[in-house]
């Protein structure tokens, strides 16, 4: 099947957007594809006006449906939320939808919402669709249990409990959570994530954080010194991945409201402000830097000795600082 939508609730949040990714990775492995385009459709007011039939961030579309991969098999095509396709711009990719050759494209269209009629209508024809429901919390409960068994670690459920109130149905931060949690290797109890998590010192993190974005880096250090006088470096890592998604979210959102709704908090909440205010001076390739330097900072702390987790931490803190920072 060449085309596949992947259709989330309308007031989709982190977890259920990381679910709906998570089935787009398995319908490129299922379809031989190692790489892949990945466009996402911005929404109403977040791009100038085109005189192009296409806004210029989706241009990359019509090779993509147009030509196969260059080395052979399938090649790949990712749309993220299509709900926010124009009229006049589903049609244009409806039509080149109609003809594309099924044999050399898997294309993925991911929605939180309706997609405009002319494109529906061939995707319904020409491919299937896979429904992501809402996150609750006691669906998260589960998927805790399922992601647990397959890290091949034992959460007692009291600890599944803790987590859920902690990160809610997140299932992003609660799987990120028990990748950590497996380094200790022995059974997880709630007073194990209680410790690490639920009584973390809250006031020095959040410094840390703003010397980040104020890109000052001898305060930043000072902060950072000052957590882990108490604190787990993987502790750190959870917090700052967090704090950079939520500037990518913000990043792609079309207004603060959405932005909210993702976050799963008030758009009048003062942490809601603060990130959509730093929204138009963050640039989209810090954020991958910093998402990448966060990933090996990551597997360096679990693989490497304990005398290096400082110093990595140290040079992960100075490089956000001039990534994010003022």
């Amino acid at each position: 099947m060449a085309f596949h939508v992947i259709a989330g609730p309308r007031d989709a949040g982190p977890g259920e957007r990381a679910l709906m990714f998570d089935r787009a990775d398995e319908i490129f492995a299922a379809a031989g594809v190692d790489d892949h385009d990945r466009i996402d459709v911005p929404g109403r007011g977040a791009t100038e006006p085109s005189e192009s039939q296409l806004r210029e961030p989706l241009q990359g579309i019509v090779p993509a449906l147009q030509s196969g991969s260059l080395f052979g098999g399938s090649s790949g095509l990712l749309v993220v939320d299509a709900q926010n396709l124009q009229k006049s711009e589903a049609e244009v990719v409806a039509e080149l939808a109609a003809v594309a050759d099924a044999e050399a494209l898997t294309a993925i269209f991911l929605t939180a919402g309706a997609i405009p009629a002319p494109l529906a209508k061939v995707l319904k024809e020409r491919g299937e669709t896979t429904s992501i429901k809402k996150m609750r919390e006691r669906d998260a409960a589960r998927w805790t249990g399922e992601a647990a068994r397959e890290r091949g670690i034992r959460v007692e459920p009291e600890a599944v409990t803790v987590l859920v109130r902690y990160f809610g149905s997140d299932v992003a931060a609660l799987g990120q959570a028990l990748d950590q949690l497996a380094v200790d290797g022995s059974t997880v109890t709630a007073e194990t994530v209680e410790g690490r998590y639920v009584n973390r010192p809250d006031e020095p993190m959040w410094l840390l954080a703003d010397a980040i974005s104020d890109g000052k880096e001898g305060e930043a250090l000072r902060r950072l010194a000052d957590f882990l006088e108490h604190g787990h470096p993987l502790v750190v890592l959870s917090f700052l991945e967090g704090e950079v998604k939520k500037r990518s979210l913000a990043a792609i959102a079309p207004d603060v409201d959405t932005y909210a709704t993702w976050v799963g908090a008030s758009a009048s909440a003062y942490p809601v402000k603060k990130v959509w205010d730093q929204r138009s001076r963050t640039r989209s390739d810090s954020l991958r830097r910093s998402l990448d330097a966060l990933a090996r900072a990551d597997l360096q702390i679990k693989t490497a000795p304990e005398e290096t987790h400082r110093v990595t931490l140290e040079r992960l803190t100075v490089a956000m600082c001039r990534w994010l920072g003022r």
